[in-house]
């Protein structure tokens, strides 16, 4: 492949270039394209046979309109035992995101870092505070949930997202755990759970909490088809919530929001129960070996997943675009780089799980790419570019990003509608980072039980880190992470406004009270920093063989 293909990558903001872009530049035949670790799609569903059956019928699906989305909706409830007016399905699962940042996210949102980009992307792009929860490389990105939601109070956010298993990282959540910490979010706008890749999840029989949202009033679950189905061209999810949530989102979609694809193979799902949950035991198989092989490379390490990839950090001293490219050009293989994800750098990768022949693919090109002929060391970074300082960018980016001239921008959007919160010379204690524009407001620190604080680390001193810091050690083989016992969410704490009986909030919280009226679009939260700061931008057991498993059961042990 030319350079011309890699050159698409450096083109894209937040996402690979499409699978149709690379064909196009490269001028490769269909079907001719690169072993493909980049897309999470199920390889092994649907199945051939039921691939043959769409293509004879591919002229009526293309030619006619599909039935209205409520008629979808009704067969795609019956098949997993839903109550249809619990339901919006959308076209995408990346559609019903922009409903529900429209319709119900109002002021701000919190999300951990990293993670799918629509989730930051989404409501910075409508002037939405966007309150990022770094996720630490040191703890292999796992979310404390009691921590969140320290964090979620003590910045006053009124929204807040959990995607379960995580994006990039494969991160997993046990039920009960995101049971408690909705229940402890009872007093803000929004609680989204994202369990868009949960289906491929064998930690729990029954991970799903899309019964309990449904009787919350404010808790919605997204669930994603194309990528459980391995047909991310057809462009189709869904959410659960209580009916009022539902219907809110539901009455602002088109009424042929889903087409006639999307219709077609929802409708042949009930007969295909039993080859789709053989797909998911599969892929499970497949990513306990993937992780096997990947982890005998050496200075490779591979984080637990419980989606359909694994997240690696690459050895030191590689750096991921050149590891992409090389990979592309030289072995045919596609991979997902992670440079471009808020609280990730380019030293990790996201592989998908593939079928075993592929992944010896992988790891022998992986071998030529990363050690050469002799396994020495790893391909060196380039002396500029996209290469980072540290493992974890929760640092870097804020580091390289934040102080430099996309600043510039925000300081003279502020300043110009007179917002509060963004001073134009140092504040004491912060210092003036790098480059022109504002100093970074200081890390407030979160106070949690057993006295560890939790910030957003941007203080300056930061800028001069000498190089990487401790990383663990390889990961052998991810094994499902035991349920450590109930979460200790925090209660909430009081509103400052006429209440009943507000429930009192424990002393760690009690410094930091959630401000009073919304904040104004591009300040950042207390100690925090928006996402268009970080941008730089101004943007203000084995499944059943038989029988299709329902909602809550979707992603059993296997």
């Amino acid at each position: 492949m030319s350079g011309n293909v890699t050159s698409l990558f450096r083109s894209t903001a937040a996402h690979s270039p499409s699978m149709a872009a690379l064909a196009r530049e490269s001028g490769e035949a269909a079907g001719a394209g690169p072993v493909d670790f980049c897309i999470p799609c199920n390889p092994y569903f649907p199945t051939p046979a039921m691939f043959e059956e769409m293509a004879a019928r591919l002229r009526d699906i293309v030619t006619y309109y599909p039935s209205s989305a409520d008629t979808i909706t009704a067969e795609l409830c019956s098949l997993l035992q839903l109550p249809p007016q619990c339901v919006a399905m959308g076209n995408g699962s990346t559609e019903l995101i922009t409903w529900i940042d429209h319709l119900l996210v109002r002021e701000s949102l919190a999300v951990p870092v990293p993670t799918f980009g629509r989730w930051t992307d989404q409501p910075m792009e409508t002037g939405k505070r966007v309150d990022m929860f770094p996720l630490q490389e040191a703890g292999g990105f796992a979310l404390d949930l009691a921590r969140y939601a320290e964090f979620v109070r003590a910045r006053g956010t009124r929204a807040v997202v959990v995607c379960n298993p995580n994006n990039p990282d494969g991160g997993y959540l046990h039920k009960q755990a995101l049971v408690q910490f909705m229940d402890a979010m009872a007093d803000r706008d929004l609680v989204v759970i994202d369990e868009s890749f949960l289906e491929f999840a064998d930690a729990e029989a029954e991970p799903s909490v899309v019964q309990e949202a449904m009787l919350r009033p404010n808790v919605v679950v997204l669930r994603s088809l194309g990528k459980n189905f391995g047909l991310h061209g057809i462009r189709f999810g869904y959410l659960v919530a209580n009916p009022a949530l539902a219907g809110r989102v539901r009455a602002m979609l088109p009424k042929w929001n889903l087409n006639s694809f999307a219709e077609h193979v929802v409708f042949m799902l009930r007969d295909h129960g039993p080859e789709y949950a053989r797909s998911l035991h599969q892929v499970r198989r497949d990513r306990l070996e993937m992780a096997a092989q990947l982890s005998a490379l050496p200075g490779l390490t591979v984080y637990p997943s419980q989606g359909n990839f694994l997240f690696v950090r690459l050895p030191v001293g590689a750096e991921g675009t050149a590891v992409r490219d090389r990979m592309l050009t030289e072995h045919r293989v596609l991979v997902r780089e992670c440079g471009n994800k808020i609280g990730s750098s380019s030293r990790f990768l996201r592989l998908v799980v593939r079928p075993q022949a592929d992944v010896r693919r992988l790891v022998s090109g992986l071998e030529q790419v990363l050690y050469g002929a002799g396994r020495g060391a790893a391909v060196p970074g380039p002396a500029t570019g996209t290469g980072y300082s540290s493992g974890t960018a929760a640092v870097d980016r804020l580091m390289y990003e934040t102080n430099g001239s996309g600043m510039r921008a925000i300081t003279a959007q502020t300043a110009g509608a007179g917002a509060p919160g963004l001073a134009a010379t140092p504040s004491p204690g912060t210092g003036t980072g790098t480059g022109t524009g504002v100093p970074l407001p200081a890390a407030v620190p979160v106070a949690v039980p057993g006295g560890v604080p939790v910030g957003v680390p941007v203080a300056p001193a930061a800028a001069t880190v000498p190089g990487p810091p401790p990383v663990p050690q390889p990961v052998p083989v991810p094994q499902p992470v035991p349920y450590p016992g109930p979460v200790p969410v925090p209660h909430p704490a009081p509103v400052p406004q006429p209440a009943p009986a507000p429930v009192p909030a424990p002393a760690a919280a009690a410094a930091y009270p959630p401000p009073v009226g919304p904040t104004p679009p591009g300040v950042p939260a207390r100690g925090g920093l928006t996402a268009a700061q970080v941008r730089g931008t101004n943007g203000l057991e084995s499944v059943p063989a038989t029988g299709w498993p329902n909602a809550a059961g979707m992603g059993q042990a296997g």
